[in-house]
């Protein structure tokens, strides 16, 4: 495994780490305890120690399962949950200090923790990142020993660039992958200037850069990439990263014409990102221990070449960047 400081924070944290939104199984299926430990265990023990949560993953009970997993490990594992989400409806009034302060609370509780390494307010409307009141809460609740560290989840470069500029948001959660590439221009530079922690999430595109999916894969219901491709239930950005799926579809088929056949798609897409020195972590998710094997199998892929590059960068202005760069 290798390790990247994470910003502000100073923590040592796993080049891949895991995203732990499908932990417990398949989306849309029964949470499943015993399969959620088995993944984070199959994490830790190859040297990932950045876990990250949400207290709306499976309604709280994937906190319950990366606080038991971390203590019966021993090992030190630094924890990120997010809170906000939980709002309903999710809009900018519903934001107070006293909600999110409960919210807090609440996490602590689930992970079985005295205090959480890194939470992060979860992908909040627009308007929360113009509210002072709200960033210096959670100074309050560092103050008082249950946080040691704020950060973002966004969902649009325009607010990460926003939230940077607030002195306590240690990190920021953004999606960034061969698909969504418009992070790097700009806020890359920004966040490493001000010493940003950038945690990338969605590096596959929902699977789509897995190269496993084709036309005729099917979805279960409770899965978001059946029921969220256009954004019905939150930010379509986060289904595919905003990409038709046809779309995706055809662009991964040129993805694979580069390589030499047998080359895992994956493996290419965690090391682009990972070619960013700016990038802090990448938190893939699992339903498998299987999974994560796979996904910490890129750290030894060789790399990429000069032209293999460029032709990637080629079929992201050809098929999608038309479609998405500007949206996020």
């Amino acid at each position: 495994m290798n390790y990247r400081i994470l910003g502000k924070t100073g923590f040592e944290v796993s080049e891949i780490s895991l995203g732990t939104w499908q932990v417990g199984g398949k989306w849309g299926s029964k949470f499943d305890q015993a399969l959620a430990g088995s993944i984070i265990r199959e994490a830790i023990d190859n040297g990932v120690n950045f876990l990250d949560t949400a207290d709306v993953y499976s309604d709280g009970e994937s906190e319950k399962a990366v606080g038991k997993a971390v203590r019966e490990s021993g090992a030190k594992v630094r924890v990120a949950t997010k809170c906000g989400r939980q709002i309903n409806p999710h809009v900018n009034k519903g934001y107070t200090p006293e909600v999110l302060r409960g919210y807090v609370e609440d996490s602590l509780r689930r992970l079985g923790m005295d205090c959480i390494d890194l939470i992060q307010l979860h992908c909040p409307p627009t308007e929360v990142y113009y509210r002072p009141e709200i960033f210096g809460e959670f100074e309050k609740l560092k103050e008082e020993g249950k946080i040691l560290n704020l950060g973002v989840s966004v969902e649009k470069v325009e607010e990460a660039i926003k939230a940077a500029e607030f002195d306590n948001v240690t990190t920021v959660q953004i999606i960034y992958n061969i698909f969504r590439q418009r992070p790097a221009e700009k806020f890359f530079t920004m966040a490493k200037e001000k010493n940003i922690g950038l945690i990338i999430r969605v590096p596959l595109a929902s699977g789509l850069l897995s190269g496993k999916f084709g036309p005729d894969t099917r979805f279960a219901p409770g899965d978001h990439r059946f029921f969220n491709r256009n954004g019905l239930f939150f930010d379509k950005g986060e289904t595919f990263s905003g990409v038709p799926y046809e779309t995706g579809l055809r662009a991964v088929a040129r993805l694979r014409e580069i390589f030499p056949e047998g080359t895992p798609l994956a493996h290419v897409a965690l090391r682009w990102i990972l070619l960013r020195e700016e990038v802090s972590c990448i938190i893939p998710g699992a339903s498998s221990p299987d999974q994560v094997k796979s996904n910490l199998g890129a750290l030894t892929f060789t790399g990429l070449a000069q032209e293999q590059e460029k032709a990637i960068n080629t079929i992201y202005e050809e098929e999608i960047k038309p479609l998405v760069h500007q949206l996020w």
